[in-house]
């Protein structure tokens, strides 16, 4: 029997580390901006962390497995993938980093919201509806409780947008990998199904939008070496750790310091200003969040609880 371990020290410490490099990824692409376009960079990064992920599969002797056609949605995720960066990237051009963190993780109020229509053991309890409605109040005080002028002008609030657009996207890859042959395969394969489709289309779509300047400054390259091997490789390696090891509805409540470490991150590094109103709406969102995902986590207490585990 296959018993997963509740949360320790252990799984505590690597999730503030996972959680750590996710939230960090935003302020690093708009931090080096100025050398390499956010859009370019997430295709480089991709297609080097494709290249590790690739060899990490043939030091497991793991090969790809395509005989129930996952390669169809594993396509469909890997487009999906693509367009969630392209977006993020854009919107790291128009609005501070750490209004992209919080409104790229709506993501599992999205996936949330599908599901319910989708799967009868995923419908959404009155609780949870409770936790959709705050997390959407949360995001529409963000929106229009703006009263500076740099973060109330129209490329800012496009910006913001973008980025709730890429929480979107995101969402609907999560649902994706959950109802079709991509839950029966290694993750690793899903993930370089991501990796690889994100490189192909965003490096050309690079070029479509003329952002192929590329300065080589020890910050840009510094910074595309941390995004390919702790972001897109190493930070994903503990995530599938952790999710074979331990039960994944406890961790994933772990996974909403994301957006709160890239908040402080980004008045911290890029001294970015924070609105009141924007601060008490990302509050909200992620207080909404963990009421959407708090049933889970019940859930699997209960039921371990129920089976000694």
């Amino acid at each position: 029997m296959d018993i997963r371990r509740s949360l320790d020290a252990r799984a505590f410490g690597l999730m503030v580390l996972f959680c750590l490099c996710l939230g960090s990824q935003q302020i690093v692409l708009k931090a080096t901006s100025a050398a390499a376009a956010p859009v370019l960079q997430l295709a480089l990064r991709s297609g080097a962390a494709a290249v590790l992920v690739g060899l990490y599969m043939l030091w497991r002797r793991e090969r790809p497995d395509f005989r129930d056609g996952n390669w169809k949605p594993g396509l469909l995720v890997g487009v999906l993938f693509a367009l969630e960066f392209l977006l993020v990237g854009e919107a790291l051009r128009l609005t501070a980093a750490s209004h992209v963190v919080v409104f790229l993780y709506t993501a599992p109020l999205f996936t949330a919201l599908v599901l319910h229509f989708m799967i009868a053991s995923e419908r959404l309890s009155a609780g949870q509806w409770g936790g959709i409605l705050v997390a959407f109040a949360g995001l529409a005080g963000a929106f229009l409780g703006r009263t500076d002028t740099a973060s109330a002008a129209p490329g800012s609030v496009v910006g913001d947008l973008l980025a709730l657009l890429a929480g979107l996207a995101w969402g609907l890859s999560t649902v994706l990998i959950r109802t079709t042959a991509l839950a029966r395969i290694s993750p690793n394969q899903t993930l370089q199904y991501q990796l690889v489709a994100a490189f192909v289309l965003l490096l050309p779509a690079a070029g479509l939008l003329d952002q192929w300047a590329f300065t080589p400054t020890p910050s840009l390259l510094l910074g595309l070496l941390f995004q390919t091997l702790v972001v897109s490789f190493a930070a994903f390696l503990i995530w599938y750790w952790l999710l074979r090891h331990y039960q994944v509805s406890r961790i994933g409540v772990l996974a909403f310091m994301t957006p709160m470490f890239g908040v402080m991150l980004g008045v911290w590094w890029l001294d970015e200003l924070l609105e009141p109103a924007f601060l008490w709406g990302a509050l909200a969102l992620v207080l909404g969040i963990l009421l959407v995902s708090g049933p889970d986590w019940r859930r699997t207490r209960a039921g371990a609880k129920q089976t000694g585990g």
